[in-house]
């Protein structure tokens, strides 16, 4: 039997394949981690420190619930979480109110939830059980949490998979952590390094081949990687990208039966904090909802930084797919001026700096995060089998509760990396 280690290649540096790296690393395995932007962190986008008055974070930003992956990893790390604080509101077209997520049928939607034996769509139990014009602001309620926090489609997302979020009102422990989640990013990648694996930037792969019981991943640039098994941890629509062997290609169509959204996410500096100085009564604001084209913006609060950000998710950001950043920021703009009742001129005249960035736009990612559909399960047990030599990885599958979150992602490559070196 040869002594020589175990080649892997990890396909995206990412937090699932960075995660996955490190463990692996270190249980003296030879490790190639291929990157195809020029930075690590994939969906995790860290952005400079110097342009919006701190470590800001152009994608994933909040750290959901208990997170005890992330958790653990923070404290090897030394960093440390700031909980969100400060209230809620909303504003209808006319008045801004502290928003209440008390609904009169709430008992009822319970009931039923706890009910439910056979999974159905969200648009499907919504008509089958709420569909009389009493029930008018539970539906809304429920469809805009869909697309707009799960980034899901209300005719295809699982409604056994999101049953839990609604009994508790969709509300849990939410933090931020101080440094962004590009601080930990760091920390894995150092990791990964200091543990003897490769992380190659800059390397987009086009084909994984099977070549004489050895597996060949080939990088668009021309580049060969021969290894012992591949962990594909890609956002699910890039794995139509990648040409696979025909045993892999079966497996992977079961991503089809995955739920994948998209998201705009745009932040604006601003010299001053002019919107608590307007509306003195929202001084200790986070969230804002609205039915603006911008819908969901939220501060930093309780630290002071003058940074609000934008955010819409789900199938109605196709709405916006033809308008470039600076257009996205231009829409930002319009939409606060519309909420707080002044022109965009105004509003744009503190504007200190701005960023804005439409997933469905970036081509290594196509989209912000996974959604389960009454298919997911199925298909990620089928994704997640230790079978063969491609794996699959990330937050798309993993089975717990708040899939699409780096928690999630973190999870997987962790599970990923344990089966291999239980195998």
């Amino acid at each position: 039997m040869s002594d020589k280690p175990q080649h892997i290649v990890i396909v995206g540096a990412g937090a699932a394949g960075l995660m996955a790296g490190r463990e692996l690393a270190r249980a003296g395995k030879k490790v190639t981690v291929l990157e195809a932007r020029d930075r690590c962190g994939g969906r995790i986008h860290p952005l400079p420190a110097a342009e919006f008055g701190y470590p800001a974070d152009g994608g994933a930003e909040f750290v959901h619930g208990d997170a005890p992956v992330t958790r653990a990893l923070l404290r090897e790390a030394g960093l440390s979480l700031q909980e969100i604080e400060g209230t809620l509101w909303r504003f209808d077209g006319a008045h801004f109110s502290r928003e209440d997520r008390h609904d009169p049928h709430e008992a009822e939607l319970h009931a039923v939830l706890g009910n439910l034996k056979d999974d159905l769509t969200v648009a499907d139990f919504l008509r089958r059980h709420f569909a009389g014009p009493e029930y008018d602001g539970l539906r809304y309620s429920i469809e805009r949490m869909v697309e707009g926090y799960d980034a899901a489609d209300p005719e295809r997302a699982s409604t056994l998979a999101l049953r839990e979020e609604w009994m508790d009102g969709g509300l849990h422990t939410q933090a931020r952590i101080n440094g962004g989640y590009g601080a930990l990013i760091d920390f894995l990648a150092a990791e990964c390094r200091r543990h003897g694996a490769a992380v190659r930037l800059g390397c987009v792969v086009s084909a994984i081949e099977d070549e004489g019981g050895a597996v060949v991943v080939r990088g668009a640039g021309g580049e060969v990687h021969r290894c012992d098994r591949v962990i594909l941890t890609v956002p699910l629509p890039l794995l139509r990208e990648i040409a696979l062997p025909a045993s892999v290609r079966a497996k992977a169509a079961a991503a089809d039966d995955i739920g994948f959204g998209n998201v705009v996410k745009i932040l604006l500096r601003f010299a001053r904090p002019w919107w608590r100085e307007r509306n003195p009564d929202l001084a200790d604001m986070t969230f804002l909802l609205s039915d603006r084209t911008i819908p969901v913006w939220w501060t930093r609060h309780p630290e002071q930084h003058p940074v609000l950000t934008g955010w819409f998710g789900g199938p109605r950001t196709a709405e916006l797919q033809g308008l470039d950043p600076q257009a996205l920021i231009e829409a930002g703009l319009g939409s606060l001026a519309t909420i707080f009742g002044l022109s965009r001129e105004d509003v744009a005249r503190d504007l200190v700096a701005a960023t804005a960035t439409n997933w469905g736009q970036d081509p290594f990612a196509r989209g912000a995060y996974s959604w389960a559909t009454p298919r997911t399960r199925a298909a990620q047990t089928m994704l997640a089998r230790a079978d063969g030599a491609v794996l699959f990885s990330g937050e798309a599958l993993y089975r717990g509760r708040d899939m699409g979150t780096v928690e999630a992602a973190l999870a997987s490559g962790l599970e990923t990396a344990g089966m291999i070196l239980r195998g």
